[in-house]
């Protein structure tokens, strides 16, 4: 008969594969790291192979260890699973997301009532930041990001297009007229620092001329640039797909138009390919991919 591998050293390199860490692995197993990497070394030698490659801050895992790692993960997945239905225990997972203040205020999470709904032993750990994510060294599990679609060694997914367009409240449209682009001459432009460049974007894309695209006051986020709106203090330049349910409840107005669409410039959900290997994650994935169907 075939000798299993020693399990402890097998749920020591599965933890720590998964999270790409040995630090973090040693959190997840209530032990020190150093006890996890001997472990590690204690099942390579075991297999006769590296599963590992140590560099100097991180580790990396070889073809072999990645080829491993996928296999054990469905019987770890297993094991688990029996367990909970073994035992009637609800196991509460956790799926660490990272998101724009804006976009998780008007867009996600009036929406993750659907997801809890129908995933009632996920919870979704919300955190919002503009600082770009490093998922070697950070506990995050998935980020919507603003970009280009290019962000190398990781997984990327398109979300919803980004289209700029004026909003302003419905009254300061009646008081100040504005019925074309031109109006907008001598009116107070809101800004956010974060996208400092999209009015200049816009009012360029629909041909004004001697309008300040700088001009006006600036909000750490689009969030603040809002409420500034909504108190009739200005003219916003947003990305409507975020402002949609204000626009349908008419709490803003898009005085006039052209949208401009900036393309392949727009929100995606990026994440490290090891997160596919956690169920709740795909799940959570699956259904964010799902409300931009809808």
């Amino acid at each position: 008969m075939d000798r299993l591998p020693p399990l402890n050293p097998l749920r020591a390199f599965e933890a720590a594969g998964r999270l790409r860490s040995i630090r973090k692995a040693a959190d997840e197993l209530s032990v020190t790291p150093g006890a996890v990497s001997r472990q590690v070394q204690s099942l390579e030698s075991h297999l006769g192979t590296p599963l590992f490659r140590r560099e100097p801050r991180e580790i990396v895992l070889t073809p072999e260890g990645e080829q491993y790692l996928a296999a054990i993960t469905l019987h770890f997945d297993g094991i688990r699973e029996a367990t909970r239905k073994l035992t009637g225990q609800t196991t509460i997972e956790v799926v660490r997301i990272r998101a724009y203040t804006t976009f998780a205020v008007k867009w996600l999470i009036p929406r993750l009532s659907s997801f809890h709904a129908d995933n009632r032993t996920t919870e979704v750990r919300l955190t919002t930041s503009v600082e770009a994510v490093d998922f070697d060294r950070e506990n995050v599990d998935g980020a919507i990001r603003l970009g280009d679609g290019n962000w190398p060694g990781v997984e990327v997914d398109r979300l919803i297009a980004n289209e700029l367009v004026p909003l302003c409240s419905p009254a300061l449209r009646r008081h100040a007229g504005l019925k074309k682009v031109g109006d907008l001459a001598g009116q107070t432009l809101l800004h956010s620092l974060v996208r400092l460049d999209d009015w200049r974007y816009w009012l360029e894309a629909a041909g004004a001329e001697g309008i300040d695209p700088y001009a006006g006051p600036k909000y750490a986020s689009s969030t603040l640039a809002y409420q500034a709106a909504l108190e009739g203090q200005g003219v916003m330049i947003a990305q409507k797909a975020l402002f949609s349910e204000d626009l349908r409840a008419r709490r803003l107005v898009q005085p006039f138009g052209p949208p401009l669409n900036r393309g392949e410039f727009t929100y995606y959900f990026i994440y490290p390919r090891n997160r596919m290997r956690n169920p709740a994650f795909r799940r959570f994935r699956e259904w964010l991919l799902a409300q931009t169907r809808t």
